[in-house]
């Protein structure tokens, strides 16, 4: 299939701009191609470390060196229910490896942070942060050097970009990602948003909000809403990493253990001196990374892989940036409608069809390369079937031509949008994005006065002592990833929906992140550059006239340029600096780069 001519020059440019870079990248990578079985290396003492803790049986294929060993890398706890349901992947990998010929080892765990519960909490501060740390954790699991393949388990918002760095790092190794599925459904995310607006007005008190909390998350598993841990599992599917239809089963059902097992056979398949080896390196191309943006374009995805997706691809020698994600938007029809973008969840949008029937579309669309490696090989017709069992036996059938739902999902022919709804902003006060899809069209465009805050407290602070009552722009600055790591500000949408609700004009403008769940209160995010680096953000005033336009993509001050000419305001650098662990990420903190570089603060090597 011929790919869209927009989809095909965006592709160019990133080939034409990644060029020294990617070379470089794959040129290190394929040096380390082709050995058999990586322990074969390693001293008599190393192997005697590493196989010391092993049953006999497993003990005697890892010393022979001539079987893959597979790596079990896994933000498992079971704290957070999207990763408790992993505590039993290990077992069924191991188990399933020795029985295709191989063996398995847990080679290391990585953190796993919540941002719902850091929600608006100091903790917050360090979420951004976790998914280089977790990179890094992943990288230290893979450096001893026993593992022919490997398998990621992780779900939600930095965990699944932070594996997939960290595996690009030893990209002659095959990595195969396995989810752990959605929570059942409970209360309508709709509902539980009306909650939070009238616990914000005052309406009712803890003890209803906490209830309609604990009806919306209820069971282990993702959360249900199409935020980042959602969007991660889209990502990992369409970009080739998942096995095909794995994203959305639900865990504690026999398909899910089926898919599991399944994946842990598949890596070992990959692995070197066998005729399917299929390093990671070759998996993630510039076209992959163009498939993955798409992807997110067409779902109506987290805004947080405007920074994510830029990480990866520069783990993998790619340079991608906003522009790339506009200019795709323009093209790209926006087919599902899932909260924040609609009020289904995402297991309406599995029933309505998922992964299979979205793939379909987009593929036939030419709005996906169909010249991509993945782990089922080359292309993407494996990812238009979806997993059954059959008899106890795990298998694959067509997915579906039609949708099951069209308020949910639907084919490029009849989309909800003729756009991705992701808009690159740009204007006097920087480069911005916003996720326009979630917001009415009456509330795209907003001229109005703005009101300067420092942190997202004293903006609650003026909102309870009733002085928001007006149309006006929040300027919330000092909240990248410079000053004090670049928190979601998820904990501000209640009150100012509550304000858009009453029929003020009111916008978000923000250096910080929303959360994946951004919603109809037009936010223009991860502002760059950061006030905090000297960005135009640090000399806006109040009362300075603001102009946010989401179908121009305009960012700007409205009227006598000279307001660029004053002091910049100065961050207060000591709050962040310690307490809950921001001690130990003063580093991160002074060599973080901006939120349009990815917000690492490690540098890639040239």
């Amino acid at each position: 299939m011929i790919p869209h001519p927009v989809v095909q020059a965006v592709t160019d440019r990133i080939v034409q701009r990644s060029r020294v870079t990617r070379d470089l990248y794959l040129a290190r990578t394929r040096s380390a191609y082709g050995q058999r079985a990586q322990r074969s290396i390693l001293g008599c003492t190393n192997l005697a470390h590493a196989v010391a803790a092993e049953p006999v049986d497993s003990k005697s294929r890892l010393t022979t060196t001539e079987r893959p060993n597979l790596a079990i890398v896994s933000a498992y706890n079971d704290m957070l229910s999207a990763h408790q349901p992993l505590g039993r992947y290990p077992d069924w990998i191991k188990q399933a490896a020795f029985g295709a010929g191989g063996s398995a080892q847990f080679a290391g765990g990585v953190p796993a942070m919540c941002d719902g519960i850091t929600q608006g909490q100091a903790g917050m501060e360090l979420s951004l942060f976790s998914r280089d740390v977790i990179a890094m954790s992943t990288a230290i699991a893979l450096s001893h050097q026993m593992f022919d393949a490997a398998v990621c388990l992780g779900v939600c918002d930095k965990i699944v970009p932070g594996l997939l760095i960290g595996a690009l790092t030893f990209g002659h190794l095959p990595v195969v990602f396995i989810p752990a599925g959605p929570m059942p459904t409970g209360i309508s995310n709709d509902a539980k948003a009306k909650v939070r607006q009238r616990y914000a007005k005052g309406e009712v008190d803890r003890a209803a909000l906490l209830e309609s909390e604990l009806q919306a998350y209820h069971a282990p598993g993702t959360c249900t809403f199409y935020g980042t841990a959602n969007s991660n599992q889209m990502l990992m599917e369409i970009m080739g990493l998942h096995l095909p239809g794995a994203s959305f089963v639900p865990p504690g059902t026999a398909l899910r253990e089926a898919l599991t097992r399944h994946a842990a056979r598949h890596a070992l398949g990959l692995a070197a001196g066998g005729d399917r080896y299929t390093p990671i390196a070759e998996i993630i191309s510039e076209r992959t990374i163009v498939n993955g943006i798409v992807g997110l374009l067409a779902t109506g995805g987290s805004t947080n892989h405007t920074m994510h997706l830029v990480a990866v691809a520069r783990a993998a020698g790619i340079q991608i940036n906003w522009d790339d994600f506009s200019d795709l938007s323009d093209v790209v029809p926006l087919l599902a409608r899932v909260y924040p973008n609609g009020a289904a969840d995402v297991n309406q949008f599995h029933a309505a069809g998922g992964m299979a029937f979205l793939i379909r579309g987009l593929r036939r669309a030419g709005l996906l390369h169909e010249d991509v490696v993945t782990i089922m090989g080359r292309g993407l017709a494996a990812y238009e079937r979806a997993p059954v069992l059959r008899e106890r036996q795990l298998a694959w059938e067509d997915g579906p031509r039609a949708s099951g739902d069209t308020a949910v999902l639907r084919g490029p022919d009849k989309p909800f949008s003729a756009d991705g709804g992701l808009k690159l902003l740009r204007g006097n006060l920087g480069r911005a994005v916003i996720k326009s899809s979630a917001v009415a069209p009456e509330h795209q465009i907003i001229e109005a006065p703005a009101r300067v805050f420092d942190d997202q407290a004293d903006l609650l602070a003026a909102f309870q002592r009733g002085e928001l009552e007006t149309d006006f722009v929040a300027i919330v600055r000092f909240q990248g990833p410079q000053v004090n790591g670049m928190p979601e500000l998820h904990k501000l949408t209640p009150a100012l929906s509550v304000l858009q609700g009453k029929g003020y004009r009111v916008a978000l403008v923000t250096d910080g992140r929303m959360s994946g769940a951004s919603g109809k209160v037009p936010a223009a995010i991860h502002v760059s550059p950061e006030a905090g680096a000297g960005g135009p953000l640090a000399r806006v005033r109040d009362g300075d006239l603001v102009r946010l336009d989401a179908r121009a993509g305009v960012l700007d001050i409205v009227g006598d340029p000279a307001w660029l000419d004053r002091a910049p305001a100065q961050a207060d650098r000591q709050a962040a600096s310690w307490g809950i662990g921001r001690e130990l990420f003063s580093v991160a903190r002074a060599h973080a780069v901006g939120a349009e570089q990815g917000a690492c603060f490690f540098q890639w090597a040239s």
